[in-house]
């Protein structure tokens, strides 16, 4: 049997293989529901607020804490402002910031892979030990100082919520892509020493168009089921920086700062806490279902 250039030429994946996996997608009760759930999260944080058109800043202190009521569906807090409009306005922001968070952390972590798994030797060397380093680091403790040590500065710079949106994506995100980085380069080492890299190496491809055209394509799976789960973790990262204050400010109405704000009033106000919290876990959770349903379904063993 002889093979032609264009066979050696193609990549080991074609539109099939997203079909197949999609087939066995779709297998997984907990993955779809999860997809229904968040589904259904993204509509309302999207669409609602459209309809729902109660201002989420307007203070009235003969409604501070009422409970959940026709009225205000989620309750109101101690300012007298209308918690759903809030959860609703909140949960934009904590998405957003977890989506460029992530964003980051996999273009971070997908360059860093790309160059140790590609090039190998000291290049990978020096690059591994680096995201070693940034392994045995303490997330938490880390994250807390950056942001301490420069929300100020930033501030200046961007604007006191501009500033804020971009330091927690950038400290999150660059705090984030060892994982991405060591899952890219262990499938980068794999499929350098396949055929088709070796034909395109033979026929004059640069390392750049080997990188970006011939092996990056077959590490999308893998980035792709990184990138879900990570979202989850940068909701919850977020979440914890403005539940301790170091977050966005008291004014812009994040899950976690809502959470802040609901501490004080957990026995005589607990679905202050409630709500925000519940949107939090079934974002989390959903996409964590989401992302386990990709994992079995991108995965090669699991193919028939």
């Amino acid at each position: 049997m002889t093979l032609t250039t264009n066979t050696l030429l193609k990549p080991p994946s074609s539109n099939s293989l997203w079909i197949n996996a999609w087939r066995r997608f779709r297998q997984d009760k907990l993955a779809i529901l999860g997809m229904i759930i968040l589904g259904g999260i993204l509509i309302g944080i999207i669409l609602c607020p459209l309809i729902y058109s109660v201002p989420i800043d307007k203070i009235d202190f003969s409604l501070s804490t009422l409970p959940p009521s026709w009225e205000h569906p989620f309750g109101t807090n101690d300012l007298g402002q209308d918690q759903l409009a809030r959860v609703l306005f909140g949960g934009r922001i904590s998405m957003t910031v977890a989506l460029a968070a992530v964003l980051v952390a996999i273009s971070l972590g997908t360059l860093v892979g790309a160059i140790a798994g590609f090039y190998g030797g000291m290049i990978d060397t020096v690059l591994m030990r680096l995201t070693d380093l940034f392994l045995s680091l303490p997330q938490l403790p880390l994250l807390l100082l950056v942001v301490y040590l420069f929300r100020e500065s930033i501030k200046t710079v961007f604007g006191p919520e501009m500033g804020i949106f971009v330091l927690v994506v950038l400290v999150i995100g660059g705090l984030n892509w060892m994982s991405v980085a060591r899952l890219v380069r262990a499938n980068f080492l794999k499929l350098r020493e396949m055929e088709y890299v070796s034909a395109a190496t033979a026929l004059g491809a640069q390392p750049r168009r080997l990188i970006v055209v011939h092996i990056l394509p077959n590490v999308l799976s893998v980035i792709i089921v990184a990138a879900t789960l990570a979202v989850g973790d940068a909701i919850i990262t977020e979440s914890t920086l403005s539940f301790l204050g170091l977050g966005f400010p008291p004014d812009v109405p994040t899950w976690g700062q809502m959470l802040f704000t609901a501490k004080d009033y957990l026995t005589s106000a607990p679905y202050l806490a409630f709500f925000p919290g519940m949107a939090i876990f079934l974002t989390v959770l959903s996409i964590n279902y989401i992302g386990d349903g990709l994992r079995d379904a991108l995965d090669p063993k699991n193919s028939r």
